[in-house]
C-alpha cells in the first residue's frame, strides 16, 4: 500500500532549521506535480522560499494548513495515483510519524566545528558525503554561513560541503588575519589544509567571491572550478552607501533600511533577520572588524581589489550567478567573466539571489560542480 503513496514533508533548510510555516499552497489536489515544481512557500524565521517536489506524482490530499507551524519532517501532504483509494491513504496519514525534534541521525551530531588558524578560532560546517571533492562556500561582508540556509542541504545532497564563518563575522574570532582579499584568502588556505582538504570547487557570494576567486588564481591546482554569486572583484563600481551604512547602523531601524537593499523584495528582510545582524553587530570587537575591512576593500564607491578581472581561459572553470536587481554590485560586472564562463543573470532578484531564488541557484552550481 504505502508504496504507492509518496508523501510531501516539510524540507529542512539549513543546519538550524527545526520547523517552518505554510503560507500558501501553490498547487490544487488533484494536480500533476513534475520534479522541481514548487507546490507550496513555506516561511522560516529567517526567509521565505518556495518547496519544490522532489517527486513526481498526482497531488491527492493537502494536509498542512496556511498559517500552521510544522517540524522538519513533518507530512504536509499526499501523493498518489488515482487507483489509491482514500481509505489507503487515510490509513497512510494515520500511520505516519511525525519526527521528534532532533531525534533523527541528522541532527545528532553538532551541527558545527571549530578549529584555530594562526590564533583565530573559526566556525564550520562540513555537510553531504564523506567522499568527493567539496564545494566550499564563502559569505559576504557581514554575513556569515547561515546566508546559505537554502542553499547547503540542497547541494550536499549531490556532493561534500563546507561553509564557514570568515574571521571577524557570525560565531568566528572577532579578530582579522589580514585586511586584504589576499590574506583572506590564504587564511582559507590555511584552514582547508588544517581539516584535512586539499582540491575544492569554491564559490563565494559577494566578498567571499572576491576570496574564492584570488584562491583560484593563487592555488589553481587545488581548485576544480569557481562558482561567483553577486561577486565582488569582477569589476570597481559598488555602492559603499550600503556597506558605509551596515557599518554605521546603531539600531534595528537603521540597519532594516541598509539590509533591504540587499533583496529585490525588501518584504523578505525580517524582525528575525535584522535583530541576529543587530546582535551580531553589537559583538566585543565586531564593530571595530567591520570598520577596518570595509573601509580596506570598499571606498568611494570603488573595490579596492579585483581579482576577478585577472582569471582567463587557464583559470578552473567559472560559473558567474547574479540577480538582475542587485543594488549592491551592478549586475552589469557579469559580463566580464572571463571567456567560456557560465553566466546567469536571474530576474525578480536583488544581491542575495542564492536566497531569493535558491532553486534556480542550487541547479546552477550543482550542474556546474557536477561538470568537473
Amino acid at each position: 500500500m504505502s508504496s504507492a503513496i509518496t508523501p510531501i514533508i516539510m524540507p529542512k533548510w539549513g543546519l538550524e532549521m527545526r520547523e517552518g510555516t505554510v503560507s500558501d499552497w501553490l498547487v490544487d489536489v488533484g494536480t500533476r506535480i513534475t520534479v522541481g515544481m514548487p507546490i507550496m512557500d513555506v516561511d522560516t524565521d529567517k526567509l521565505s522560499n518556495s518547496v519544490e517536489a522532489p517527486d513526481p506524482g498526482l497531488l491527492r490530499r493537502r494536509i498542512a494548513q496556511a498559517g500552521e507551524t510544522y517540524l522538519v519532517r513533518a507530512l504536509l501532504g499526499v501523493m498518489a495515483e488515482s487507483d489509491v483509494s482514500d481509505a489507503e491513504i487515510d490509513a497512510f496519514v494515520d500511520a505516519f510519524e511525525v519526527p521528534v525534534a532532533g531525534a533523527d541521525d541528522e541532527d545528532a551530531g553538532p551541527a558545527y566545528d571549530y578549529a584555530e588558524v594562526d590564533g583565530i578560532r573559526v566556525r564550520y560546517a562540513r555537510r553531504g558525503p564523506d567522499e568527493g571533492v567539496p564545494l566550499v562556500l564563502l559569505h559576504g561582508f557581514g554575513g556569515d554561513l547561515g546566508n546559505w540556509l537554502f542553499n547547503i542541504d540542497a547541494l550536499a545532497e549531490s556532493f561534500p560541503v563546507i561553509t564557514l564563518d570568515l574571521p571577524g563575522h557570525g560565531q568566528s574570532q572577532a579578530k582579522l588575519p589580514a585586511k586584504s582579499v589576499a590574506g583572506l584568502s590564504d587564511f582559507v588556505a590555511k584552514l582547508l589544509d588544517q581539516i584535512g582538504v586539499a582540491k575544492v570547487h569554491i564559490g563565494g557570494h559577494s566578498m567571499g567571491g572576491a576570496i574564492a576567486t584570488q584562491f583560484a588564481l593563487t592555488h589553481p591546482k587545488r581548485t576544480a572550478s569557481l562558482t561567483l554569486i553577486c561577486s565582488a572583484g569582477l569589476g570597481k563600481e559598488i555602492n559603499t552607501g550600503y556597506t558605509d551604512g551596515f557599518i554605521a547602523a546603531t539600531n534595528k531601524r537603521e540597519l532594516k533600511a541598509v539590509v533591504e537593499q540587499l533583496f529585490a523584495n525588501p518584504e523578505l528582510v525580517t524582525r528575525s533577520l535584522v535583530d541576529d545582524l543587530l546582535k551580531y553587530k553589537r559583538m566585543d570587537g565586531v564593530p571595530e572588524v567591520l570598520e577596518a575591512l570595509g573601509h580596506s576593500l570598499f571606498s568611494n564607491g570603488l573595490q579596492t581589489e579585483t581579482p576577478g578581472l585577472k582569471l582567463d581561459a587557464k583559470s578552473p572553470p567559472v560559473l558567474v550567478i547574479w540577480g538582475a536587481k542587485d543594488q549592491v554590485i551592478p549586475a552589469q560586472h557579469a559580463s566580464n567573466a572571463p571567456a567560456g564562463s557560465t553566466v546567469a543573470v536571474i530576474d525578480g532578484a536583488g544581491h542575495m539571489v542564492m536566497l531569493e531564488k535558491a532553486n534556480e541557484v542550487n541547479a546552477l552550481i550543482k550542474k556546474h560542480v557536477g561538470s568537473h
